[in-house]
């Protein structure tokens, strides 16, 4: 079987937010030929399926701002008329904007391929359309993002019956194929991605039976959409053969109910798509499942970065790109041969309830993280914890937060005490007070 050769500058593998971001930033920046692949038919990610507004806001803004301009924009609809929606672009409308925008810039944009393996240190394997090739690349960056896991991931019992979804899955079904879902579902998880899984099956016509969650009530809630919501609650099994039946729960309380519906949606729960990052022996983190990566989105292996929710399953499409951006200054300085200085890299370790750090290795340059925090999320509610950060039982920092931190958002630790680090030390480890 015949294997086309082929090289190029930076090969960007992934064109949702961060790779379409990276590859523009790049192309306009004069790295070279930058080419991005993409194994969907059609480039954007995620966002290409979510037909709520909000895209295209303040974190997205960039040199590219004419890709995603303006407080309100126009978009398409499912059946193809214009849509206008306040504070930003549906998701599709970010999508093609954001591709156009890498095209634009001198990008090369494939979509249809799928990177199958390495077969060196830069080089991968790829089939798609025009048959098989092996690509060798100066640098490469993977924007492969995140996926939710399945029920079957979950390890949910019970049968097996039709009417069970991801968020993404509901969203495709609805907005890309327009199927018809059932009339009654439950959501299961009460982060941004669960709401929006309640306004697609609301815009799909579905009644909500509730929100179901095991996190306690929040003091708190700003809800924008009327539903019932359950906190404290476990699933513990579908029923049902042909189509869902029902979801049965068991209470903090310890009682056990089932609720009637012929549809569940599990939201949340996503996973780094790491399996490229980790066939190519590409070092994983244990927090965030993705690659270990430092403040200059270098992973383990000299030329290969990473960059948006391969790194840290799941920002906003803004954050995202906002990481596709800044990953071109450290890939044009490895272009340039400044890019990898010599030195020992000290791993981020975070104890529970606190879930993962990003970035999560400290630079062998002293590199600081983008808006110089970094980012973390945790397992459970804490009211306005300390976070202590030491290394080889020596204090490096201290800090109380000034609000709550809650599961499924992100917060913030600044990072100053980066210059007290030993270099030749031992891990670093952040704890809660």
């Amino acid at each position: 079987m015949t294997v086309t050769a082929r090289e190029v500058d930076v090969l960007i593998v992934g064109a949702g937010p961060a790779g379409l971001s990276a590859g523009a930033e790049l192309a306009t920046a004069g790295a070279g030929r930058v080419e991005i692949l993409e194994r969907e038919q059609e480039p954007g990610g995620v966002p290409r399926h979510c037909h709520h507004g909000g895209f295209g806001g303040r974190l997205d803004r960039s040199a590219y701002a004419w890709a995603t301009a303006g407080a309100f924009a126009y978009s398409r609809s499912v059946a193809g008329e214009p849509e206008y929606i306040p504070g930003g672009l549906s998701g599709p409308a970010y999508a093609a904007r954001s591709a156009e925008a890498a095209v634009r810039a001198g990008a090369a944009l494939r979509t249809g391929v799928t990177v199958t393996g390495w077969a060196g240190p830069r080089t991968v394997e790829t089939t798609g359309p025009g048959g098989l090739e092996r690509v060798t690349a100066r640098a490469v960056v993977l924007a492969t993002g995140a996926r939710e896991r399945p029920r079957s991931a979950r390890l949910i019992p019970g049968t097996r019956p039709a009417g069970v979804y991801t968020t993404g899955e509901l969203q495709q079904a609805v907005h890309l194929y327009g199927q018809r879902i059932g009339t009654s579902a439950v959501v299961v998880g009460d982060e941004p991605v669960g709401r929006a899984a309640v306004a697609t099956l609301l815009a799909a016509g579905v009644e909500i039976v509730a929100v179901v969650t095991d996190q306690p009530p929040r003091p708190v809630r700003a809800r924008s959409l009327r539903v019932p919501l359950l906190t404290g609650a476990t699933v513990t099994g579908l029923t049902g053969r042909s189509r869902l039946s029902g979801v049965a729960l068991r209470h903090e309380d310890g009682r056990r109910t089932t609720l009637r519906c012929d549809t569940v949606v599990l939201t949340g729960d996503f996973i780094p798509d790491h399996e490229l990052a980790r066939r190519g022996g590409i070092e994983l983190d244990p927090g965030t499942r993705g690659p270990a990566y430092d403040a200059a989105y270098r992973t383990s292996r000299p030329g290969v970065f990473a960059a948006g929710n391969l790194l840290h399953a799941v920002e906003r499409a803004g954050a995202a790109a906002q990481e596709g951006r800044a990953v071109a200054v450290p890939v044009l300085h490895h272009l340039a041969g400044t890019g990898e200085p010599a030195g020992s890299r000290r791993p981020l370790l975070v104890d529970a309830p606190l879930r993962w750090i990003a970035p999560n290795v400290t630079g062998p340059d002293g590199a600081r993280p983008q808006g110089d925090r970094f980012v973390l999320r945790t397992a459970r509610r804490l009211s306005r914890p300390v976070l202590v950060v030491t290394q080889d039982g020596r204090e490096l920092h201290r800090s109380r937060m000034l609000l709550p931190v809650v599961p499924g958002r992100p917060f913030h630790l600044a990072a100053g005490w980066l210059d007290q680090v030993d270099p030749d030390g031992a891990s670093v480890r952040i704890t809660v007070l």
